[in-house]
Parts: C-alpha cells; structure tokens; sequence
C-alpha cells in the first residue's frame, strides 16, 4: 500500500501515518474491521470527517487522541484495552507519521501478547528511536524489554 509510513505489523495488525480519504477504502477492501486514530484531532493533516468516513466503510473507528508531547499511562491502558478486545478483528492503527503507534505497538505487543522487543519493534520505530526525545523513551522504557 502507497499508505504513509505503512508496516504489516502482524497478520491483523497494520499501523501507519494518517491515511486520505480513499485510502480509507482500500483498508476496507484489504479486509480491516477496526480504525484506531491515536492522532489529535486538531492536527493539520487530520481529516475532521474521518469517524464517518470510517463507518461510512463499515469500520468501527475508535479515537483516542494522544499529544505528541505527553502520552499517558491512561492513554495506553485505553489503547491497550482496545487491542485486548480486538484480538480476533483484523485492526488498522494510525497516527500523523506513525510515531506514536510504533511506540505504543511497541509496548502493547511485548506486555500484552508476548513479543520480545525485536519481534515488537518497527522499521518506523527503529528510525526514530535517535531523535526520540526523553518523554518516548520514557514511555517505550514501560516495555517488557528495551531494544
């Protein structure tokens, strides 16, 4: 998929940056059930329209808005709550560039469905793990295992 920073994490699991419109479409034809936005929704590649879009598609689409500069404990418990009961849906994650989702895929795939942090890390994670400031790797050290 053209999709921005697009990664097969696993079979039901894809993350990526924040697709268009139409890209929307081809997520439902690849036969996604779910829509996570971990995106703020005044961000100015947001798309204000998405949650109808997405259920327009008949995906569910759940939102859960983190600030790029503060994610919480309670923003992972929710996500990870979320991917908990998703388990058997085939779960399309998305952020603006795929940063935060690499990060919180990162923790969610090692301390909730037994990864070790090599199968659990992303190119995209990889790549931004030099530039990432204290508050991310904060957040990442939560995982199971460092990389």
């Amino acid at each position: 998929m053209s999709i921005l920073n697009y990664y097969q994490v696993t079979d039901d699991i894809a993350s990526s940056g924040q697709p268009t419109e139409d890209q929307f479409d081809e997520i439902a034809k690849g036969g996604y059930e779910v829509i996570i936005n971990l995106a703020m929704p005044d961000h100015e590649n947001s798309i204000a329209t998405e949650g109808n879009i997405v259920t327009s598609l008949c995906m569910t689409y759940i939102h859960i808005p983190v600030p790029f500069d503060a994610p919480s404990e309670d923003h992972f418990a929710t996500f990870s709550g979320y991917m908990d009961a998703l388990k058997e849906k085939k779960v399309w994650v998305h952020c603006v560039v795929n940063a935060r989702v690499s990060a919180f895929l990162f923790r969610y795939l090692q301390n909730n469905r037994g990864f070790s942090a090599t199968e659990a890390k992303t190119p995209i994670l990889e790549q931004w793990m030099p530039q990432m400031d204290d508050v991310w790797k904060a957040f990442i050290s939560n995982a199971r295992e460092q990389l």
